[in-house]
């Protein structure tokens, strides 16, 4: 801390050190929840609107964990400095958090003022920091609330606020985002399927379909992939788009997971011996260290081969926590399971993560594949991702197939696998049985090939 700031915090009474935050002198959390409940007590027989604002530093950790925890300490000291010097004379912030600061607006009185306001602070924040002989940048994303009437509470108001804060964070960084009532009904709706998933995930409501995965020369199908389906009794049905994103965020994801690979495996385990199960593991799983241990679990209790089983993970998910991800798809390769990258070429990682993981299989994304026939910078990326593979020794699975012409294309360019409508829409457990024993009835049937095409 300055001096400057040290000898002030001195001269401080027990009562106000009690409500400052040490490191910036700013007011912390305590604060502002007593400033803001003493305002809507005041304006309580004539609710006089007023704002409230969280601002979130985006990307502070990685500049804490670069330039040290000391930088880090300078930064947020100068982003008091600057959010302090930006407060009008009624106006008042504080810091909430790690990397985490809230304002309160008595005289804003409007969403539209109060994005204004807030956009300002954020355009002040994104100037660059001096940490000594270098310099850094960062932004901010913030969440707005507005108090109406006197059924809301500080507590109501932070969290409509910090609702906003995560929408503005997923919208990107340096965002605004105003609470709004289509917010609040949006935000009831995600609660409503957040209880729903949990009720199901306990109760095991949750099932695996299976898509079909194939020879591309041959059409045989080799293997399925798992894709999670959920169908309620109130919400009817909830399509994954919906339901795993929520999972993620609320923490169920680990749960819901596990039930739908027991499932998975036991249905898969009486499977003709050659086909194997595709699962993707999320990118919360990529950092819990127990995840190889509850895959193992899994698979000793359902009987299902591990030589079987390929995980799916995402270059999004695979740079969330790399060092934690390296080391879970050791800990899954050494039980004898294959690791796949999924969605290849549309997330975040380098291509140096191709040799410094593992990886036995590569999937192109759809929306590489969808566009093959008529785009030639799609078929350049296709070519040119067959040939890394070729060199890497790694199998390969183009995703999306929908027409003959792209599986056509797709083999003209040597690729081995396919998977999509062509092929298959995920089906659940009864009907994908129901599938292998028409193909192998088929096989049965098929007359044997002319001695002279035999070789």
């Amino acid at each position: 801390m300055p001096s400057s700031q040290a000898a002030s915090a001195s001269a401080l009474s027990g009562e106000e050190l009690q409500l400052t935050d040490h490191l910036t002198g700013l007011g912390n959390a305590r604060r502002f929840y007593d400033k803001v409940g003493r305002l809507i007590a005041d304006r309580a027989d004539d609710p006089a609107p007023f704002a409230i604002a969280i601002l979130d530093l985006d990307g502070f950790k990685p500049i804490n964990d670069l330039f040290g925890r000391s930088a880090g300490d300078e930064i947020l000291q100068q982003v008091a400095m600057r959010l302090r010097a930006a407060m009008d004379d009624h106006s008042t912030v504080t810091r909430i958090g790690a990397d985490e600061f809230a304002v309160l607006y008595p005289m804003v009185f409007s969403e539209e003022s109060a994005e204004d306001h807030v956009r300002m602070l954020i355009e002040i924040l994104s100037a660059p920091y001096d940490i000594g002989y270098r310099t850094a940048r960062l932004s901010a994303s913030a969440g707005c609330s507005l108090y109406y009437s006197e059924e809301e509470t500080a507590d109501l108001l932070v969290n409509k606020a910090e609702t906003a804060l995560y929408q503005a964070k997923r919208s990107g960084r340096g965002r605004v985002v105003v609470y709004t009532r289509e917010m609040e009904e949006a935000a009831k709706r995600v609660t409503r399927i957040e209880q729903a998933l949990r009720r199901a995930v306990a109760a095991g409501e949750v099932e695996p379909h299976f898509q079909p995965i194939v020879d591309l020369a041959t059409r045989e199908t080799i293997g399925f992939e798992t894709l999670a389906r959920w169908t309620d009794r109130d919400l009817g049905f909830v399509s994954p788009g919906v339901f795993i994103p929520i999972a993620e965020e609320r923490g169920i994801i680990g749960q819901l997971s596990q039930l739908v690979l027991r499932k998975a495996t036991e249905a898969a385990r009486d499977w003709p011996e050659h086909l194997f199960l595709s699962f993707n593991l999320s990118p919360s799983q990529l950092v819990d260290h127990n995840t190889g241990l509850q895959v193992l679990s899994i698979l000793e209790r359902t009987g299902f081969s591990a030589r079987r089983l390929e995980i799916e993970i995402t270059e999004t998910g695979l740079m969330t926590d790399p060092a934690s991800a390296e080391k879970i798809v050791h800990e899954l390769k050494s039980m004898g399971i294959r690791v796949s990258l999924d969605d290849f070429g549309t997330g975040q990682s380098s291509l140096g993560r191709l040799r410094d993981f593992p990886f036995d299989k590569l999937k192109i994304d759809r929306a590489f594949v969808s566009s093959i026939l008529d785009d030639r910078p799609s078929e350049h990326i296709i070519r040119a991702i067959l040939a890394m593979c070729e060199g890497l020794g790694m199998e390969v699975v183009a995703e999306g197939i929908e027409e003959e012409g792209q599986a056509a294309r797709l083999v003209e360019f040597g690729c081995a696998g396919g998977q999509g409508y062509l092929f298959g829409k995920p089906c659940n457990a009864e009907d994908t049985s129901a599938f292998l024993r028409q193909n192998l009835r088929n096989m049965r049937t098929k007359p044997p090939l002319p001695h002279a095409m035999i070789r």
